[in-house]
């Protein structure tokens, strides 16, 4: 396995200047879980030096155990299992726990649909936790009349409605594992996933809403039911049922004794359904993320220790408060979603919005119309939208009263200083601390942030480690580089909400995250740390491109472009973009005979979307004669990337087999 190199220096000295520090606002920190670095260094340090006490009390202070556990951690690198002996249930976690408190009659989600007429307000809806619990009891029942059971493989494949949240919550009820699926993806991607995991059900909808269109969801699975491998076998045989939700009302086909509608099935149940006891260590969820192959990494987590991560997290980072309306605008696809739109604020009491739509629909300033009607007092979303908002101007927040706002937060990528400033000073009105926060879909929750009634913050910069998160920068041979220097990012000590594998392959599980230094897990992203201990992260030095916030496998775009007969070659790479933060960047070499077209373009580009899904449509496709490889065949990726960044080519490029290619390359980009 040929190792990533660690980011050159040069990549890091935009942010190496700054030193704009913005200290928590005195009135915040009086109320805040944590309300000063004194408290955070004493609960810090409590947390590494005697890390399984501290997590011991944590679980028994923040989760309500069916059995108590015997042993905090049993640690062989790279398995690890928290809580053994112990039993819960996630959804009795974020549902049951209130049912006897002031809780049961507030507000646990706010909905808003997409579809409103400019300066109008969407479809609304509201579920208590008394009401949410009753509906999630119910679609259990309706799993199990359907064949589920503990340990079976469920994949969701919803818009951001309601009942993805019920749909998740309602598998962790009975024990089973749900997969939830982006709605922006294809019949291609739904059919690997559930080859991958062996699915026996999927919960779909006739549509889903986006940008003003219907997006045929039940379209797509219908399409995912019938595609086959090589050996012309069918890559979902393992389904039995597929459960429909009514949502758009556009005409879908309802095959006879496979699909059933949702609204139907509960008319054939009732609203007891008991918790099932969950050990510790059960499988909660499988999500896919793109790896550095051309097959993406079915990432498994469990129950108890990822339940205590995703509570703790929003608990002292977003430092919830009874009062709070929180909006993380994930969709529910991602595992922003899972964290920190279902489990999280729902295990904490809290109350969540969900909004089905685009930010810019019908009009740009939709996000601010639902912060003023709501109330809404955390926001958390992606510097990709921060950019979009500076892009389409101030005028649209400035129509609406933000006054409700008090938190700001940050997910997905790093975010550049300019939007950090922009989203402090025009949404948060100079008032609302940010939270910058760094973690994966392979950590469960977040490992890196302020906290914001503590940690005085810079623009950029995701600050300092969350309570038993041990973070380092190293070098390529494993040792600690000097502060400001770049290097690759490692976690040295275990934690509560680590992924336990990657589903069905522990080979790929070890060599992609613990063979890189021994012991400690690898994250493969850059970073370096400034004088004052904080974190800059610097993106991905894999083959994995953070795009908009999504992490999207240059392999799998790859894979996906020479799938079409025209394609004899590509190779993708990453290029920076003012509001995506990475933009997809192909260059193919068509098949003999075969002339680049913007025809073909275009066909191509529809085409990776057809197999991915759009949020993998390369922004840029450049057609070569062919691609510079070194004489061993491999293809030299990093000329590719400053020709598609534009700038001069330098570096080692005696290997190349062919110098005459980038010469040509260059020239056709002229």
């Amino acid at each position: 396995m040929t190792k990533p190199k660690s980011p050159a220096p040069q990549n890091i000295t935009s942010m190496l200047q700054e030193e704009r520090l913005f200290p928590p606002p005195a009135e915040f920190a009086k109320r805040a879980h944590v309300k000063s670095m004194g408290q955070y260094k004493k609960l810090y340090r409590e947390s590494i030096e005697d890390s399984e006490g501290f997590w011991g009390r944590q679980a028994n202070a923040e989760l309500v155990w069916i059995k108590p556990w015997k042993e905090v951690l049993r640690w062989k690198a790279p398995n690890a299992k928290w809580f053994l002996g112990g039993q819960l249930n996630v959804a009795a976690n974020c549902l049951d726990r209130h049912l006897n408190t002031p809780t049961a009659n507030k507000a646990a989600l706010i909905w808003e649909g997409e579809p409103a007429a400019p300066g109008q307000m969407g479809e609304e809806r509201v579920l208590t936790y008394q009401q949410l619990h009753r509906e999630v009891c119910m679609f259990a029942n309706v799993l199990k009349r359907n064949g589920v059971g503990k340990g079976d493989r469920v994949i969701i494949y919803l818009p951001m409605v309601p009942e993805a949240a019920i749909a998740m919550l309602a598998c962790a009820r009975i024990g089973a594992v749900h997969s939830v699926v982006f709605g922006g993806f294809s019949a291609q991607s739904v059919a690997d996933r559930i080859f991958d995991c062996q699915a026996k059900l999927v919960i779909t909808a006739d549509g889903g809403y986006r940008r003003g269109s219907i997006v045929p969801l039940k379209k797509s699975v219908d399409e995912a039911l019938v595609l086959k491998d090589a050996t012309g076998a069918l890559l979902a045989k393992t389904i039995e049922k597929v459960i429909v939700l009514r949502r758009a009302s556009n005409d879908i086909h309802i095959t006879e004794g496979r699909d059933v509608w949702w609204h139907r099935e509960l008319e054939y149940v009732d609203a007891n359904c008991p918790a099932a006891k969950m050990d510790s260590e059960a499988p909660l969820f499988i999500l896919y993320t793109s790896g550095s192959t051309g097959k993406p990494k079915g990432i498994l987590h469990t129950t108890g220790g990822y339940l205590l991560g995703a509570k703790m997290t929003t608990k002292y980072v977003f430092d919830i408060q009874e009062t709070d309306v929180y909006w993380c605008t994930a969709d529910i696809g991602w595992v922003t979603g899972h964290s920190y739109v279902v489990y999280g604020p729902l295990a904490n009491g809290a109350t969540s919005l969900m909004y089905e739509g685009a930010p810019n629909h019908p009009e740009p300033d939709r996000f601010w119309r639902i912060i003023a009607k709501y109330g809404v007092t955390i926001l958390y979303t992606a510097p990709t939208a921060i950019r979009a908002f500076m892009k389409w101007g101030v005028e649209w927040p400035k129509k609406h009263n933000l006054s409700s706002l008090r938190l700001l937060g940050s997910v997905g990528e790093p975010i550049n200083p300019e939007a950090w400033m922009w989203y402090h000073e025009v949404i948060g009105g100079g008032r609302c601390p940010i939270v910058d926060t760094w973690w994966q879909t392979e950590t469960g929750g977040i490992m890196i942030t302020p906290l914001p009634g503590a940690t005085p913050t810079k623009p950029g910069t995701a600050t300092l480690p969350f309570f038993g998160i041990v973070p380092e920068v190293v070098d390529d041979q494993g040792n600690p580089v000097p502060k400001n220097s770049g290097g690759k990012l490692i976690i040295r000590k275990p934690w509560p909400s680590m992924l336990r594998g990657i589903w069905g392959d522990p080979e790929r599980f070890k060599q992609t995250y613990w063979s890189e230094v021994q012991g400690a897990y690898f994250t493969g992203d850059g970073c370096r740390q400034d004088k004052d201990g904080y974190f800059w992260i610097v993106g991905r030095i894999d083959d994995v491109l953070n795009v908009a916030g999504h992490r999207i496998g240059t392999a799998e775009v790859e894979s996906a472009l020479v799938s079409n007969q025209k394609v004899a070659e590509a190779a993708v790479v990453g290029r920076p973009d003012e509001l995506k933060g990475q933009a997809l960047v192909a260059f193919v070499t068509l098949k003999t005979g075969i002339k680049p077209s913007h025809a073909i373009r275009d066909e191509l580009r529809a085409h990776v979307a057809k197999e991915i899904g759009p949020v993998a449509k390369p922004d840029d496709i450049r057609f070569a004669e062919a691609l510079p490889k070194t004489r061993s065949g491999k293809i030299m990726r990093r000329v590719l990337k400053q020709v598609a960044a534009g700038v001069e080519v330098k570096g080692d490029t005696t290997t190349l087999e062919d110098f005459s290619v980038i010469a040509k390359l260059v020239a056709a980009e002229d």
